[in-house]
């Protein structure tokens, strides 16, 4: 019996890069098999001003209405392009506390937030980045503006610290069928001479390159991910440390989505929770 469809959230601020996250969420559903969401919270201390009720009310409700009317032609202009349908929901609220209370009614398997000139999604002042990496341990995709991933195209797949840390996202091997070959591994270890190799791993064509870890090794790693033109990096936040490798979580995963401009795929941690 085949699985129901993975749950996709692209939470969003309706910035100017919406169109580019939503674009490259629908790359990610076509090769995984999801269905799509989107969520818009508006702070509502943004939106009252004044203590008056009836003003207040007429203004959330005047709010309400130019932000639905902006999701409608905003998923329109992408949906009708690929064929893809996309669903939304928008709330005025407590940003944390709404996006809090959805995941915990929908439990999303995946969560996209978009990423603008080098800065994490922020709503309000905070930053919703850092509090989905505390709140959601499920799959992560952090979809940078540049070189995004294209819909109904091959992917240009890496995979950080070796293929085996894919294992906390189980559609690894869909996303892997869908790129380019050869696949691209980068690890970052703890003692070693920069090098580059090339090997063959499970019948799939392989290259990897291998950074001693250090100061400058995150800004080595975005050169060689620019220059190989990734367009997605496989992240494992799970704690695990072998084979001399330097785990994500010593390298500051909050570091690494700041100094790498790629999309990003974060792993699920190992208790996550999974759609089936």
């Amino acid at each position: 019996m085949k699985k129901n469809k993975y749950k996709i959230l692209v939470l969003t601020d309706l910035k100017d890069s919406t169109s580019t996250t939503i674009k490259s969420t629908i790359s990610l559903s076509k090769m995984i098999d999801g269905d799509i969401e989107l969520f818009y919270v508006k702070n509502a201390s943004d939106v009252v001003k004044r203590d008056n009720q009836l003003s207040a009310i007429r203004t959330i409700n005047g709010e309400y209405r130019a932000a639905n009317k902006k999701i409608q032609n905003l998923i329109k202009s992408v949906s009708d392009d690929y064929h893809v349908t996309i669903n939304y929901r928008l709330a005025i609220g407590n940003v944390k506390n709404e996006i809090v209370t959805y995941i915990e009614e929908h439990q999303p398997d995946i969560i996209v937030l978009g990423k603008r000139k080098s800065k994490p999604l922020n709503f309000i002042g905070d930053n919703i980045t850092d509090f989905i990496l505390k709140t959601h341990n499920g799959v992560i995709m952090i979809a940078a503006n540049e070189n995004p991933l294209e819909p109904n195209k091959k992917l240009s797949l890496g995979i950080l610290n070796g293929i085996e840390q894919t294992s906390n996202i189980v559609f690894a091997e869909d996303l892997i069928s869908y790129a380019q070959k050869p696949l691209k591994l980068f690890k970052i270890i703890k003692s070693s001479n920069t090098t580059k190799e090339t090997n063959s791993l499970e019948d799939k064509q392989t290259v990897e390159y291998v950074f001693e870890h250090g100061d400058n090794s995150i800004s080595t790693l975005s050169n060689y991910l620019s220059k190989k033109n990734i367009n997605l990096l496989c992240i494992d936040r799970d704690k695990k440390d072998g084979n001399n490798k330097v785990n994500t979580s010593k390298l500051d995963i909050k570091d690494v989505i700041s100094k790498l401009n790629v999309s990003l795929l974060l792993s699920g941690n190992s208790n996550s929770y999974l759609h089936q």
